[in-house]
């Protein structure tokens, strides 16, 4: 038996529940013209469609149950959900398009409400043909039709050093109860630097709602970029969210195999790319976390893999059934995982197909969950309870 199957059985995937009555179609497939919203039968859920995007990555509500949503070659779209209609939020960064780069996430301040500040994550140019992601806030200035612009647009954060290629930027960026921001800074698939304190990637990072550096980081008495950093030794990471009990969830994407899920503690080290439960492209092995249990281990891991993007920790009534529960995107999978939380502990409960690329999930003011599909043409599909 092979490696990777037993670290399929072991983790207990479930197999995928019945699937949507239509047939899976490509993603790059336009969007069929309706003047209605199209809806799809799952079975646990209804999917309704409400708008199509390029490329999006990331959704936010607004307060007024409008949603922000980023476009990856660099738009910041506003959409009334109420009549349907989209405008483009300009006074946006320059953003370095190709790859994996371009505009990634987009959060509220905490207090939204009373200073309109939203925080923007992208991948930026740097000089020789380097680039590293950034996090910029600004004001946002609705007017009353629903176009607006982001006004006095200021970088707060960057990746440090810039390095050459397109992948692996993460730059999910989250509030966490005591009001920090939270940032994933994923390791550029260059590897060494996620184990380099002179380097902030490969890191989970936490800062001041300015970027300026808590006094109470674990590592903030080096100095340096060494300050910003909250935990080491990570990969790609591509979803963040608190639970209930306020503790932090980080999920990642492995190399061929071991996609993780992991519980965040203060200044640990999760060992990327020294362990791994999946292995490098090339074929070549890398050990198993259990050969060195002085780095953290996942709690969930997934081999084959899901491809993780976008999460959250469901709170809502909508779906009593699934409160506490996380909903974790898949892009290679093209599913909905859920999963279910016990303490310190986690396993995957559920598996949706979704018959494509889940790039993002949101849970809306009502509870309902939202979700973005990936690529040219994708929808953004509203999900409410059966019946």
């Amino acid at each position: 038996m092979t490696r990777k199957l037993l670290l399929t059985l072991a983790i207990g995937l479930t197999p995928m529940l019945a699937t949507t009555a239509c047939g899976a179609a490509s993603q790059d497939a336009p969007a069929p013209a309706a003047v209605a919203p199209a809806q799809k039968s799952f079975s646990a859920f209804n999917a309704t469609e409400f708008a199509t995007f390029d490329e999006p990555w990331a959704m936010t509500f607004l307060p007024d149950g409008s949603l922000l949503v980023t476009e990856k070659a660099g738009r910041l779209q506003h959409l009334d959900l109420t009549s349907r209609t989209k405008h483009e939020i300009t006074g946006g960064p320059k953003v370095a398009y190709g790859g994996q780069g371009g505009f990634g996430d987009v959060v509220l301040h905490p207090d939204f409400a009373s200073n309109q500040l939203v925080y923007l994550s992208y991948a930026e140019e740097g000089s020789n043909n380097t680039r590293g992601a950034a996090v910029a806030r600004a004001k946002l200035v609705l007017d009353a039709s629903g176009a607006g612009t982001l006004q006095d647009l200021s970088v707060i954060w960057r990746q440090d050093a810039k390095v050459s290629g397109n992948g692996h930027y993460g730059h999910r960026i989250a509030f966490g109860p005591d009001g920090k921001l939270w940032i994933t800074s994923s390791e550029r698939q260059k590897f060494d630097p996620a184990q380099d304190m002179a380097s902030n990637l490969g890191k989970l990072i936490r800062l001041n709602d300015d970027g300026s550096v808590p006094a109470d980081n674990p590592f903030a008495s080096q100095g340096g970029v060494a300050a910003q950093v909250w935990s080491l030794g990570h990969r790609n990471m591509l979803g963040i969210a608190f639970d209930a009990n306020n503790k932090l969830w980080v999920h990642e994407m492995g190399p061929a195999g071991g996609d993780e899920l992991n519980l965040i503690t203060r200044g640990e080290n999760y060992g990327y790319p020294i362990v791994s439960n999946g292995d490098h492209y090339d074929g070549r092995p890398i050990p198993d976390h259990s050969t060195r249990p002085e780095f953290a281990a996942p709690k969930v891991t997934w081999n084959p893999v899901i491809s993780p993007a976008g999460f959250i920790i469901y709170s809502g009534d909508l779906f009593p059934q699934w409160k506490g529960s996380g909903f974790i995107g898949g892009l290679s999978s093209q599913a909905l995982v859920r999963v279910s939380f016990d303490g310190e502990n986690a396993r995957e409960a559920e598996r949706f197909d979704m018959g494509a690329r889940i790039r993002e999930v949101e849970q809306g003011p009502d509870g309902a969950v939202w979700v973005l599909e990936d690529g040219k043409n994708g929808k953004l599909l509203k999900l409410t309870p059966k019946g």
